[in-house]
């Protein structure tokens, strides 16, 4: 059985470059990937064209037509891509994104499930939900105030129709 001792230390690579391949895991300063997709990223700055990542944490990330899961970084430029979450301390996006988290975000033409930051710029876009200490620009909501008031209506009455329906079914005798 080998001991980790007996391995050699590796320097972490200064720039790694991936062109049309399937890659497990990559760790170096910089990570530049085109048409290419990788299950785990750690660097100081990523840049994705027409990429896929499951996990990014880097200080910079530059995506342009990119599906990215699950992201951490200070700062992130995505462009035409999908994100599934992004915790950011600036954010700056178009497109699709699940959730996100920043200090600063600037979200234009783009849909996004949950936006949550200190101070957020709003253009042509719609969002789910938003929780912003300061908005700038026209806020598209999906779930507005009355919107919000009905669906908690709706599913709090379903809700309690089942537990009710599930009691009468299924009581013992």
């Amino acid at each position: 059985m080998l001991e980790n001792d007996e391995f050699p230390e590796v320097d972490q690579t200064q720039v790694t470059n991936i062109t049309t391949s399937d890659v497990g895991s990559v760790q170096a300063k910089m990570v530049r990937m085109h048409q290419s997709d990788v299950e785990i990223i750690t660097a100081e700055e990523v840049e994705l064209r027409q990429s896929a990542a499951a996990n990014v944490k880097a200080n910079v990330i530059s995506a342009n037509q990119s599906g990215l899961a699950l992201v951490n970084a200070d700062e992130i430029v995505a462009s035409q891509s999908g994100l599934g979450f992004a915790q950011a301390g600036k954010l700056s996006m178009s497109g699709y994104t699940g959730a996100v988290v920043a200090g600063s975000a600037e979200v234009k033409n783009a849909m996004v499930g949950l936006v949550a930051g200190q101070e957020v710029h709003v253009s042509e876009s719609r969002t789910g939900i938003l929780f912003a200490q300061t908005v700038h620009g026209d806020v598209n909501t999906v779930l507005d105030t009355r919107g919000a008031l009905i669906a908690g209506l709706t599913g709090g009455l379903f809700a309690g129709l089942m537990l009710l329906l599930g009691r009468v079914l299924f009581r013992r005798k």
